[in-house]
């Protein structure tokens, strides 16, 4: 199991690596305040002739304490906001200020940085609209003004390194974007790239990093920060995810604040002090102050945040409260803050999807934060952990399906009943098309809307369909709930009654399938799976297709159920496998609960003579496991 490395951490302050060295993680107190008695750099409003605009332009230089002009320098240009100008640093941020303090702590290497006016247009004053569609179009005509004006008269002008090892470029909001997409477009001409608070003129990942493997061969470092409030987050992020599912190192830096210089300066006194200097790519996961929250929050929520290493930081306010827990399976006493809060960062978590509940003085409560879903036998709170991988249930580009609720009356139970049905994508546009079944049940504690919400059903239908490995198919997944507990047999022959007579004749009434065995399929994970075994293997007239996820006969409780089942298999051996087209049994590996049941239930088929194909996916009995097992299942069905 293979987790991605989100490239940030909590901690706030410094943490300690491998060799005992201290990694600084936020600007510390007064960075950016005049410091008396230490050496100063200088400041210089330069004009240079741009071809590109037609006319001298400014732009202002800041040349370190100690400048030598006998000695060559590496340079970063540094690019402002959209209602901004070549001063808006100096106004705002106080770049030679921050940077003189650097040089004098010795954390920063000398370098003379460029800070010109990124409108590259005649009237460059941020006056009038700057919203004007001829003035956005100046920050991206900057490009060439930057490329074949401004570099070539600062290396005619100044001794600098003329080459992309020892040049930087770097901004905030519009000049963040502009760093991203002038500095990864033209890595020929720059080494190191870091970008403020991007801005909406940044193009798309794809655009900007068509070629992994070229940029991550070409920097020496990305680095891409934000604040956690600032609404242009979004930009930062997808960015940051497309890096990390592409492999490209880089540091995503987020802190608290919004859009605005405490960010900025900050921002450039982290970028600044790792310039021109040896890095290493494999601490970039050490320096960010937050996490990432959780993609199972809801609208707003900052916390559950997921950390780098999978584990996770969870945040509730409970002020009158005097004890509060988090339950995650394992249970963790939170600490309170001093502020009404309580807080916890866990262990790190496995991949994918779980379930937990916080324990507020013994009451077991869903997190308001959090998206609730029906499990555990109530409702509970979900978090997601992504890890590399999980893109066989990401919303893709590609045509998609839809969940139906549909109810239905039951007349052996004598109540309104629901499933939730997948229809493939074209469903509705093709109505003389037919479509095969697949009828798949949720485990104990679950309901119906188990696989429609904790399984992704929908979208790894939709992404298998959409690459050609599974046929377009119907999913219909019921409520496997009976009165009487589907542990026991009369709660399998009920369920077995509901499934045969009430749920199958009512989707194939009303829904356009297949019909016969060979196009329905059955499948269920723990008590579905035993469902499966039940229903499945007493019916192999009505399913060619069986699937069984993280499940066994439980001798301790269904000891004469599974002996009745075992005695029935033996004496239809040769029916079942010439009925069969697949029996497919998977496991969570040995961490699962059911793993000693299920060997122990194989073992029986292997005397009876079953045929069946057996797999493992490590993860336990979990629900990344079960997703897992329906990516693999599905395009094995109806071939």
């Amino acid at each position: 199991m293979k987790k991605i490395t989100y490239l940030l951490i909590l901690l706030v302050g410094t943490v300690a690596t491998s060799f005992g060295q201290q990694i600084e993680k936020e600007a510390p107190e007064g960075f950016d305040k005049v410091q008396s008695g230490i050496a100063h750099g200088k400041l210089d409003t330069v004009e240079y002739q741009s071809k590109t605009v037609g006319t001298k332009r400014k732009a202002v230089v800041y040349t370190p304490p100690n400048f030598n002009k006998n000695k060559k320098y590496p340079v970063l240009y540094l690019l402002h906001g959209i209602g901004g100008d070549e001063t808006e640093w100096l106004r705002g941020g106080h770049p030679h200020v921050i940077m003189d303090n650097l040089y004098a702590a010795g954390k920063a290497e000398p370098m003379i940085i460029v800070m010109p006016n990124g409108r590259a247009m005649k009237d460059d004053r941020a006056t009038g609209n700057i919203m004007a569609k001829d003035k956005v179009e100046a920050f991206s005509t900057f490009e060439k003004d930057l490329l074949h004006d401004l570099i070539p008269f600062m290396e005619n002008n100044y001794p600098v390194l003329a080459d992309r090892e020892h040049r930087a470029i770097s901004g905030l909001s519009m000049g963040g974007g502009q760093t991203l997409n002038f500095g990864l477009g033209n890595l020929d001409q720059f080494a190191w790239v870091g970008s403020y608070s991007a801005a909406p003129n940044t193009k798309s990942p794809e655009l900007l990093v068509p070629d992994p493997a070229y940029a991550k061969d070409k920097l020496k470092l990305l680095w891409i920060s934000c604040g956690d409030q600032d609404g242009l987050l979004g930009f930062s992020q997808r960015t940051h995810d497309y890096l990390v599912k592409n492999e490209v190192p880089h540091i995503y830096y987020l802190e608290e604040g919004g859009h605005d210089f405490k960010v900025w300066k900050n921002g450039l006194y982290m970028f600044s002090k790792m310039l021109f200097k040896p890095v290493d790519t494999s601490k970039f996961n050490q320096y960010s102050p937050l996490g990432i929250p959780a993609s199972t929050n809801v609208r707003g929520a900052k916390y559950p945040q997921i950390m780098p290493d999978g584990s996770a930081k969870f945040k509730v306010k409970a002020p009158v409260a005097d004890n509060v827990q988090l339950d995650l399976g394992k249970k963790y006493p939170m600490t309170p803050n001093g502020k009404g809060e309580w807080e916890v960062t866990t262990d790190p978590l496995g991949e994918g999807f779980h379930y937990y509940s916080l324990l507020i003085d013994g009451v077991p409560v869903a997190d308001p934060a959090s998206e609730a879903y029906y499990g555990m036998g109530r409702m509970a709170s979900g978090i997601e952990v992504p890890f590399d991988g999980d893109d066989y249930y990401a919303v893709k580009n590609v045509p998609h399906g839809e969940i139906r609720q549909v109810r239905y009356y039951s007349s052996l139970l004598r109540s309104w009943r629901r499933f939730f049905l997948y229809t493939p994508p074209g469903y509705d546009l093709d109505s003389d098309r037919a479509y095969p079944v697949l009828y798949i049940l949720h485990g104990g504690g679950e309901d119906e809307r188990g696989w429609a919400q904790q399984g992704r059903t929908d979208l790894i239908l939709d992404n298998l369909i959409a690459e050609g490995k599974a046929q377009p198919m119907l999913v219909v997944m019921p409520d496997g709930n009976m009165p009487i507990a589907a542990f026991e047999e009369r709660g399998l022959q009920m369920f077995e009654n509901e499934l045969k007579n009430e749920i199958i004749p009512h989707v194939e009434k009303h829904y356009r399938t297949q019909k016969g065995a060979k196009n329905r399929a059955l499948a269920g994970l723990s008590m579905g799976g035993i469902q499966t075994l039940y229903a499945g293997i007493n019916n192999t007239d009505l399913f060619s297709h069986l699937g069984v996820f993280s499940s066994g006969w439980i001798s301790q409780r269904q000891g004469s159920i599974a002996e009745g089942q075992y005695a029935y298999m033996s004496e239809n051996a040769e029916k079942i496998n010439n009925d069969l087209s697949l029996f497919w049994i998977s496991m969570g590996g040995e961490e699962d609960i059911a793993h000693n049941n299920c060997e122990k239930m194989l073992g029986e088929f292997d005397k009876i003579g079953i045929d069946y194909e057996y797999s493992e996916y490590p993860g336990g009995h979990t629900w990344p496991v079960w997703r897992h097992d329906l990516h693999s299942f599905a395009p094995l069905l109806f071939q």
